[in-house]
């Protein structure tokens, strides 16, 4: 990777994938794709070049690439899960049109391309605990639909063009930077902020509901490690089980109040949001991504709650 397109640049993963890629790669080569509406602010704007790049325009994208002489693109635009079941058809619109704009480009300009899948993908009949790699993908979402399209699709284009495509599955991202955006997951972040806060908590998953989850720095470190991979290693592409931790309501509740002991959590479940965490898996088994690039997370819950609650406390 040597010039890099982040499109979704302004997004809950994107915003903090832009910024560790210029610390890698240096800051005039990693370009910050965005939307009218979702211009990039502060050091996000100030680092380095931004670009309006509109995912459902091939032609918008084909400009950017051409003028920054781009060999690797992020693409991160998608609606989440939550709301991708209220808007099904822009779901579709911007996960699938767009990425089939992306991979044209991509196919003309031997770029490569990285797309995240989701533990979305899976469904009710998923194995739930330890979900292996290759497995029935039957999910009952848009959402869900959006992601197992992308990673056929990404898969279609490497093997009939040679677009190094290259994707994993990302579990619940938690993040102490960028607020969170209409996920199943959500709950995850807000929840350290009703504790820095001094707020009890309502939580709307029920207990003993588990989903994986993973700390940012850890998802970052997942997108760039297997797209600087050797591509010979890798008999999987599109898209790698990455797995750090798994953990319920509880779970989560107990490992705050260890560090905040007044801390307070009530249960309001909400239906929508609860039957699709219902129809994700338990836990992954990420074997092949460890075996294939190297794959290791840094975080678990403990390490994890601490690093949060610290940085949240700074930040509030």
């Amino acid at each position: 990777m040597k010039n890099i397109l982040v499109i979704g640049a302004t997004g809950q993963i994107g915003s903090e994938l832009t910024m560790e890629l210029r610390k890698r790669y240096g800051n005039t080569n990693v370009v910050a794709g965005y939307i009218q509406g979702a211009e990039p602010k502060g050091e996000l704007k100030d680092s380095g070049p931004s670009e309006i790049v509109d995912v459902t325009n091939e032609a918008m994208i084909e400009s950017v690439v051409k003028a920054y002489h781009i060999d690797t693109i992020y693409n991160l635009a998608a609606l989440l899960s939550v709301v991708a079941e209220s808007k099904p058809k822009l779901a579709w619109k911007i996960g699938i049109d767009g990425l089939w704009n992306v991979l044209e480009v991509a196919r003309v300009h031997g770029c490569a391309v990285f797309t995240p899948s989701s533990i979305g993908s899976f469904g009710a009949d998923t194995p739930h605990t330890l979900t292996p790699q290759d497995t029935i993908q039957r999910p009952r979402t848009m959402y869900g639909v959006t992601k197992v399209t992308t990673e056929m699709l990404s898969d279609y284009y490497h093997t009939k063009y040679g677009v190094d495509t290259r994707a994993v599955r990302f579990p619940g991202i938690i993040s102490n930077v960028t607020p969170p955006g209409g996920g199943t997951t959500d709950y995850a972040v807000d929840i350290y902020y009703s504790a820095v806060k001094g707020e009890k908590f309502v939580c709307p998953i029920a207990e003993g509901t588990l989903m994986d989850m993973m700390y940012m720095p850890d998802a970052l470190n997942a997108a760039i490690s297997l797209m600087e991979a050797d591509p010979t290693k890798l008999v999987h592409r599109n898209a790698f089980n990455i797995a750090s931790m798994s953990f319920a309501p509880e779970m989560i509740y107990a490992a705050i109040k260890k560090e905040v002991p007044d801390f307070e959590m009530v249960y309001d479940v909400d239906p929508l949001k609860q039957s699709i965490a219902n129809s994700w898996p338990d836990s992954l088994d990420d074997t092949c991504a460890r075996n294939e690039w190297g794959w290791k997370p840094v975080y678990d819950l403990e390490s994890m709650t601490k690093d949060m609650l610290e940085k949240l406390r700074a930040k509030l």
